[in-house]
């Protein structure tokens, strides 16, 4: 190494240099690597991998580019969360939030679509095993195994690096001036950009603020405990946490990597870790003070949803370069004094094998209009923390969005005019009305415990018993009204009697249809009582069965009644 890049690489890490690379960034076009809307291209933003070091390597950061109609000239850009999550396959929703503007995604680097990706999937098979037998050796381990097969520089891969992307592409672009959209992690990173590139920013628009004095860690278990007590479901939320201390959950689920089945004990810090998780989905909000009421009183299958789920979200980041940021940008500033919840623990373990130094503090500030949105029920970045963060901002407004979670602009409609009203005129009032929740909050005992609409979205022949059970009423009703005076007419109410139930049974699933999720953890109460419908319908058959002289092809839906009453009690119910 020549002095001078000792001396750049030193004054750098001071802060005292002038950057590295001082040349414009370039880009690269490319085939999109994912499903976009027609007027979408792609391509590769090529930048230094450490702006501090002198003579440093370069590497692509991916993003895309959806072409608007040209009535509005200033863009909207948008990174998604995280750290790890892609950004592209949302390039289509944001063009409905932000017509008439060309809107961009930019990936974060490392990411899934850029070079290189930062993918450390033995982590993820890590956490599934450490669920499988106790200690967290098995994250040591695999924490080792990654950090030793990544060859990128990891100190490239940390929030000021990723905000800087967002000002290079601009200007490789050649935007005089856009818009700015982070959510969750990425509110921090585009809070930063527009710090660090004041004059290319028109507004900004922090969606579940993540404040960068915050210590997220030390602040995840009272963040969730306090979303829970706002669904009023404290006391039932501690009792389900005991019960499953004292008799933990076994369950069977997939290691999200290798596809096999594994075995899996949960206790209670799991599983409201697992819990925590599914309440940043707005839709699933409502049914959580059932799943907690059902999970207290035992009913354990009720978890599986939950697990199932969370596996799925465990490989939806790029866990490289979700650590590489973490543990950098993050994890310094907490303590780790709680470890309970899953998540924490793990982050703790992986942070303490990366020995990876602390990023210093990056002081984010902007004179440009700042919109900051909330949700009511938010278990990772609570709506207090974010409303206090933006009264720290010169130009910030800040609303919450009643009834929503994580992520204002994915769950609300509401939030989503909000942001369109925003980036139409800074000065615009929500246009909605964001006290009015989207869906309401469900009670214990507003639904039926019962994970078999889980199992049929998964497996819907399963729904066999109930189709054969309607074809039989069907024709059982209009075989009896033509031998009514043979003695059909006891076949004729037997066929009336199972498609009323039929009926009843859609009409109160339909009242579910603008929110099918909750479907997944029970089903309306008043299926349980329209079910003696169905009984009614098969006793009905048995008798028609053995009337006196009765054709022999009768026995065929009293013996679908039979089966399909048994499957609606024994399983479904």
């Amino acid at each position: 190494m020549t002095l001078l890049t000792v001396t750049l690489s030193v004054l750098g890490s001071l802060g005292l240099a002038a950057p590295a690379h001082a040349t414009e960034a370039a880009v690269e076009r490319r085939d999109c690597p994912a499903l976009v809307p027609a007027g979408t291209t792609c391509g590769f933003l090529i930048v230094p991998e450490r702006r501090d070091v002198f003579g440093t390597s370069t590497i692509k950061v991916a993003f895309a580019v959806h072409k608007g109609d040209g009535t509005r000239a200033d863009p909207v850009v948008y990174s998604s969360g995280g750290p790890g999550s892609a950004s592209l396959p949302l390039i289509g929703a944001l063009a409905d939030l932000a017509p008439g503007r060309d809107v961009v995604v930019i990936e974060q680097r490392g990411g899934r679509y850029s070079e290189p990706r930062l993918h450390c999937p033995e982590i993820a098979t890590g956490i599934v095993a450490g669920l499988t037998r106790p200690g967290d050796e098995g994250i040591t381990a695999a924490a080792d195994v990654c950090r030793a097969r990544l060859t990128a520089d990891l100190k490239g891969y940390r929030t000021r690096e990723i905000a800087a992307d967002v000002g290079d592409l601009r200007r490789a672009l050649g935007y005089p001036q856009w818009n700015l959209f982070g959510v969750s992690y990425s509110s921090r990173s585009m809070l930063l950009a527009a710090t660090l590139d004041p004059a290319g920013t028109r507004t900004v628009v922090l969606d579940s603020y993540l404040p960068e004095q915050a210590a997220w860690y030390d602040q995840a278990a009272p963040a969730l405990r306090g979303a829970v007590d706002k669904l009023g479901i404290g006391d039932r939320f501690r009792a389900m946490t005991e019960r499953l201390n004292r008799r933990p959950a076994v369950l069977e689920t997939h290691d999200p990597v290798t596809g096999r089945r594994v075995t899996v004990t949960l206790d209670g810090n799991d599983v409201i870790t697992l819990l925590g998780e599914a309440m940043r989905e707005t839709a699933l909000l409502p049914v959580v003070p059932v799943v907690v009421d059902g999970i207290a009183d035992g009913d354990y299958s009720l978890i599986q949803p939950l697990l199932d789920e969370a596996g799925a979200a465990l490989v939806s980041h790029e866990l490289g370069q979700y650590y590489a940021v973490q543990c950098q940008d993050e994890a310094p500033r907490n303590t780790f004094a709680d470890r309970s919840l899953l998540t924490v623990a793990t982050d703790a373990t992986v942070c303490d094998r990366w020995q990876l130094s602390a990023a210093g503090p990056d002081n984010s500030a902007t004179e440009a209009p700042v919109l900051v949105l909330g949700g009511q029920y938010d278990p990772t970045t609570p709506p207090e923390s974010a409303a206090e963060a933006a009264g720290t901002l010169p130009n910030a407004r800040f609303t919450e969005f009643a009834g929503v979670s994580h992520g204002v602009f994915l769950g609300s409609d509401c939030g989503r005019r909000t942001v369109t009203a925003f980036l139409d005129d800074p000065q615009a009032p929500a246009p909605c009305d964001p006290g009015r929740a989207p869906y309401p909050i469900m009670a214990p005992g507003a639904l039926h415990p019962t994970t078999a609409g889980y199992t049929l979205q998964a497996a819907p022949w399963l729904l066999a018993p109930l189709g054969l059970f309607l074809l039989a009423s069907v024709l059982q009703l209009a075989g009896g009204v033509l031998t009514v005076r043979r003695g059909g007419w006891v076949t004729a109410l037997a066929g009336l009697t199972g498609l009323a139930f039929g009926g009843l049974a859609a009409l109160s699933l339909s009242g579910m249809s603008g929110n099918p999720l909750p479907l997944a953890f029970g089903l309306p109460p008043a299926l349980v009582w329209y079910g003696l419908l169905a009984v009614a319908s098969a006793a009905l058959s048995v008798v028609a069965a053995f009337r006196l002289r009765a054709p022999a092809v009768s026995i065929v839906p009293a013996g679908l009644g039979i089966i399909f009453v048994t499957w609606l009690y024994a399983w479904v119910l």
